[in-house]
């Protein structure tokens, strides 16, 4: 369940999702959960320990708090309405692979993140 600190959070993905910048969404997992590095698939992109882990920590908290896709994608903030602004592009490859696999596509070698 949630804490109290994460709830506001959480609603916002959904009510100000437009606003969300991955900055906060950092803080606030940074603020509440201990990060272990870990590989993880995501869909066709595999990422190995210690690369992109803030994308990492951003699919774990999403499943920790069982999110939906939607409001997974909002956690990115401004990279994913950059990605929403340029479909053809090949940057992010993490929320692309996200938008096209959703949580099927997501598989971990371990717990990346625990709480404090």
């Amino acid at each position: 369940m949630p804490s109290t600190a994460i709830n506001p959070f959480i609603s916002s993905l959904t009510s100000q999702a437009d606003t969300i910048r991955f900055e906060e969404t950092m803080a606030v997992i940074d603020g509440q959960y201990d990060f272990t590095i870990s590989a993880f698939k995501n869909g066709d992109q595999l990422n190995e320990a210690g690369e992109n882990s803030g994308s990492c920590k951003v699919f774990a908290f999403g499943q920790i708090h069982q999110l939906t896709v939607q409001q997974t994608l909002a956690m990115f903030g401004q990279h994913y309405r950059d990605v929403v602004a340029t479909p053809q592009g090949t940057d992010h490859q993490n929320i692309r692979q996200f938008m096209q696999h959703g949580w099927d596509g997501i598989l971990f070698s371990q717990q990346a993140l625990k709480a404090k």
